[in-house]
């Protein structure tokens, strides 16, 4: 048994929404944008064109990990090449979806920051107390949180997260 359209008020059958559809189309005008979320199309260019580099820069970290995960001791160095070569493919794509207003990633590029910092400061200082290292963490999460946030909220027209 088919499915009946009714023609109640402002109830319309599938073909009339087909036609509709199709008129939208073919239409020259440009249509105003959509609420809510960015559609596919807005996500920011690379500054390099259409050229996959992020795409291709996260691929060769993840032949480069798998390498040094089968090579066994072997294979460490190949496997922390992969991992910090996918990681920056990654996080290029972040930042730039996130500068762009596209697509929210705060919390991400805090944790990066301060996970950079930390880093910097365990390696460059020798010796450091490891509640200096959570205390210094913390507060650099919690600036870049903040200032990325409002970076996003001023680029995506007020919207918080997307």
């Amino acid at each position: 048994m088919g499915r009946r359209s009714r023609k109640r008020g402002g109830d319309t059958t599938r073909a009339e929404r087909d036609a509709a559809r199709r008129e939208r189309a073919h239409d020259p005008r440009p249509r105003p944008p959509r609420a809510g979320r960015s559609g596919r199309g807005e996500r920011p260019r690379a500054p390099w064109g259409s050229f996959p580099l992020s795409e291709l820069v996260i691929l060769l970290g993840l032949v480069l990990i798998v390498w040094g995960g089968l090579s066994g001791e072997d294979g460490e160095e190949r496997l922390f090449a992969g991992l910090v070569i996918a990681s920056l493919g990654g996080g290029e794509l972040a930042l730039r979806e996130h500068l762009g207003g596209y697509r929210s990633h705060t919390t991400l590029l805090a944790g990066v920051a301060a996970f950079v910092v930390v880093t910097v400061v365990a390696l460059g200082l020798g010796p450091v107390k490891l509640w200096l290292l959570l205390l210094i963490g913390v507060a650099v999460f919690a600036a870049t949180f903040y200032a990325m946030r409002t970076v996003f909220k001023s680029r995506s027209g007020g919207v918080g997260f997307r």
